[in-house]
């Protein structure tokens, strides 16, 4: 009878350790599919259109630009509204029938003085050479946004433009710190490790120098008010790209494992918290 319910009792728990290891797997499994179903994309209130997360990354440096030349917001909406016209908001290499030889976020020619195809593929150049064009036109700040497009472009659709002012003001107020907290990306875990030293000099070329320091996997950027939230808002429009899993400032923060936005969070004024990715679990 002993040996008996000796093996019962084994038997047994051979079933709880693999009812416990069936849940376990059910469990990852359903997680692993949750991050594959997880719709990537960034979204501010006020847009007509959600932007994937590489033109959300276009978005941000095109009005991390206007900041660092001191132009207004204006001058990113109008800049926003025209590169989702002429590329969709994306570097593209090639051109169509009317401009065969237009490159880039803005599809501006060669021929016609814009720089060299590889300057024109450069989104630095490329934005800086739009707001060059931008700031001759008079009172351009006071124009619709697709007149003032149409004075840079001379498209031979000058009322295309248009049709991209809801989303091109919306994210340009939200990327140039004027509309606080309201750039929220939903993105599934990191694949890779981030680097602050990537992100730090990604910022630069961005902004300008910045006063930036960094403790193991945060680098925290010294910043104030619209300038605070410009870069804090640019972080996650680049989290993607850079592995980036948390921002805070001014007392919130934004997590990419949440899906919930801004939240209220402990970050003190006066500064910016970007912390990236750790070596994934293999």
């Amino acid at each position: 009878m002993a040996r008996r319910r000796g093996w019962r009792r084994r038997i047994v728990l051979l079933l709880v350790l693999a009812m416990v290891g069936g849940a376990v797997y059910t469990a990852v499994a359903f997680l692993q599919r949750s991050e594959t179903l997880v719709t990537e994309g960034c979204k501010v209130p006020g847009a007509d259109e959600d932007l994937a997360s590489d033109q959300a990354g276009y978005a941000a440096l095109i009005s991390a630009i206007a900041v660092r030349r001191g132009l207004p917001a204006r001058a990113a909406s109008i800049a926003l509204a025209t590169s989702l016209q002429e590329s969709k908001l994306r570097n593209i290499g090639h051109g169509d029938e009317a401009g065969p030889d237009s490159r880039g976020l803005f599809q501006q020619r060669p021929s016609q003085g814009w720089g060299t195809e590889a300057e024109v593929m450069d989104p630095y150049h490329a934005t800086n050479a739009f707001y060059d064009a931008l700031v001759k036109i008079p009172g351009y700040e006071s124009l619709p946004i697709t007149a003032a497009a149409q004075e840079v472009q001379r498209s031979a659709y000058p009322g295309a433009y248009a049709q991209h002012e809801p989303t091109a003001r919306a994210f340009a107020s939200a990327l140039t710190g004027q509309s606080p907290q309201s750039l929220d990306c939903t993105l599934r875990a990191p694949d890779a490790a981030g680097d602050p030293a990537a992100v730090q000099q990604r910022l630069t070329s961005a902004f300008g120098a910045l006063t930036a320091g960094t403790e193991g996997r945060t680098l925290t950027v010294q910043a104030q008010g619209t300038r605070a939230w410009a870069v804090a808002q640019w972080a996650v429009a680049n989290a993607k790209s850079l592995s980036i899993t948390a921002v805070a400032v001014d007392g919130q923060a934004w997590t990419r494992s949440g899906h919930n936005g801004w939240q209220p969070g402990d970050a003190p004024a006066g500064q910016v918290s970007i912390t990236v990715a750790a070596e994934p679990a293999k």
